[in-house]
């Protein structure tokens, strides 16, 4: 079955669960109507569907490819990627004063839902373009700004993040790639980069690298680290791509997933680059790019959910197997296990997508208003919806390959494709260990307002639903109660043992979240009911165990001695 974005559903959400109105109620977004809404989430849906789509298993068996020195992308690629373009999705978010349409990241991250379900591969370019964006409006100087936003948000130029070194993961930190000073104010950026998502490739003119360095004498770890804008071609007097900078791509990773998305290994020689924000701030201003990503990445999660949800419903329909006792056309649908595994992935899809939006409200309302706590809800809200959403993404993939029996090991159903896709969208833009370990501890460092806020919030909203589905209600506000309960035992640990159950308790902080957002769809429509009961009595009770988990601090597991692992 073609992938169909999930239009309504999102409608749904920014409706009744999350609501897009109170967004539009603002002055920065007032003309995000309704009717402006729903047109966006449609026509982003039939460029999805018709466009994207279609180039989905093209860019799988056809990856990019480096030669001569120059990145070709899968065919078909660069067509769909200047309908992106010529379609203004890039800069949605961006300001008007740059070119941009300066809509609600909420819109923006429903269409990049959209866009990764039918195609990951190729949304990677326009997400990091994205990001990149913002991190100019925030940081960059006014002449940087001029230049470089007005060509990232047409999709005339894209845009790339480069953090990672060989020897610098995770802990940015220990990155050594230096900038020099120049006569001209500008300066010469060197050194080498690994794992540069859309480094190079034919589908724009030009292509602007974020890249973290040093500057002599800066100060070691984090706080001596500076933001360079280094371009692939330096723009002429006109604003036109120029020379050639010197930068190369060395070679291209060989992934597990996402072939069509050109990883590259970047070499800065000596190259241009322009300082963004202020020395030795580099990591506040590239934060800011990584932020909106981890937002984009958690609706990449959500989108492969919902395509493998899909594919997995439409394979259950038509496979004949068995016979199931009930009347109906005897396919392996009306199995009980099958519907189990169905119902799950429709569940968590939508679970996951809810807590993804009523993030992006929460962002909006924070740039939109400046109010403390919708600044500290989008921030508590980032990390949980990050981490949920790609780990939904990998265990509803997984799950649809189960569906599908043997013919999900089998490549041709494409199912496959989802699990290899996916599976980094838990690693990049920082791990889900280090999402969880931000939650408990930045996230906290308010005394957990923010969390205690949004507990009440889940216990309210359950009291409103007690006359309509009281055992609902009363299971949702039972769980936010233990939620309670978990996050004071948190707040009395050492950081150390808050990390040993940070995974934990972010999943089970999740489980309580997703309970939440099914009982209020419930209300808005019965319809969803069902659909609600299977996510509230069978997997909102995994909250218990997750929160008795992250209660153990860390003396347990280092009791577990590096020889003990040995075979």
């Amino acid at each position: 079955m073609p992938f169909r974005a999930p239009v309504a559903d999102q409608h749904f959400i920014l409706t009744h669960v999350a609501p897009l109105a109170r967004v539009a109620e603002t002055d920065r977004f007032c003309e995000a109507s309704p009717e402006l809404a729903a047109e966006v989430l449609a026509s982003a849906g039939r460029l999805a569907d018709e466009v994207l789509a279609p180039l989905n298993r093209t860019g799988d068996k056809t990856p990019a490819r480096l030669e001569n020195g120059i990145v070709r992308t899968p065919p078909g690629f660069a067509e769909a990627y200047r309908a992106i373009a010529e379609g203004g999705w890039v800069g949605m978010a961006a300001s008007p004063a740059y070119g941009g349409m300066g809509l609600p990241m909420a819109l923006t991250s429903a269409v990049g839902e959209s866009f990764s379900g039918a195609n990951l591969a190729l949304q990677l370019n326009p997400l990091l373009a994205q990001g990149q964006i913002e991190a100019l409006e925030h940081h960059a100087s006014e002449a940087l700004k001029a230049l470089y936003i007005p060509r990232l948000a047409s999709g005339e130029w894209t845009g790339t993040m480069n953090l990672t070194e060989p020897q610098a993961g995770s802990d940015v930190g220990a990155l050594t790639t230096r900038a020099e000073p120049a006569p001209d104010g500008s300066f010469r950026v060197t050194g080498q980069k690994i794992y540069i998502t859309w480094g190079d490739h034919d589908v724009a003119a030009n292509v602007c690298h974020l890249v973290l360095a040093r500057l002599p004498d800066a100060a070691p770890g984090t706080k001596g680290i500076s933001l360079f804008l280094v371009p692939k071609f330096l723009p002429d007097a006109a604003g036109n791509p120029g020379a050639r900078n010197s930068l190369r791509v060395v070679s291209l990773e060989h992934k597990l997933g996402l072939h069509g998305s050109p990883t590259c290994v970047m070499s800065f020689e000596g190259a241009t680059g322009f300082i963004v924000g202020a020395a030795g701030k580099g990591m506040a201003a590239m934060f800011t790019m990584m932020n909106n990503a981890r937002l984009g990445v958690a609706m990449q999660g959500v989108g492969i959910a919902e395509a493998a949800t899909q594919a997995a419903l439409a394979y259950a329909k038509e496979r004949r197997q068995g016979a199931t006792g009930r009347p109906g056309p005897g396919t392996i649908i009306d199995h009980a296990d099958v519907r189990r595994m169905l119902a799950t992935m429709r569940a968590e899809t939508f679970s996951a997508r809810a807590l993804a939006l009523d993030c992006a409200v929460a962002i909006d309302m924070g740039r939109a208003t400046g109010e403390p706590h919708w600044l500290a809800r989008g921030a508590l809200l980032t990390p949980l919806a990050k981490a949920f959403g790609t780990d939904i993404g990998n265990e509803v993939a997984h799950m649809g390959i189960q569906v599908h029996g043997g013919m999900g090991f089998i490549e041709e159903t494409g199912a496959a494709q989802f699990a290899r896709d996916v599976r980094v969208t838990s690693i990049y833009e920082g791990t889900n260990g280090i999402q969880a370990m931000d939650l408990v501890g930045r996230k906290m460092a308010d005394g957990g307002d923010a969390a205690f806020r949004l507990i009440d919030e889940v216990q309210k909203g359950a009291e409103a639903a007690r006359a309509i589905h009281p055992d609902l209600a009363g299971d949702v506000w039972s769980a936010a109660e233990t939620l309670r309960d978990g996050t004071e035992t948190l707040l009395a640990q050492p950081m150390d043992d808050r990390f040993a159950g940070a995974v934990p308790y972010l999943r089970g902080f999740a489980r309580v979240m997703s309970g939440h957002y099914h009982l209020k769809a419930a209300l808005a429509d019965p319809a969803r009911l069902p659909l609600a009961r299977v996510a509230i009595r069978r997997l909102l009770p995994e909250h218990a165990a997750l929160l008795s988990a992250a209660r153990e601090g860390a003396d347990g597991l280092f009791a577990v001695s590096p020889e003990a692992l040995e075979p």
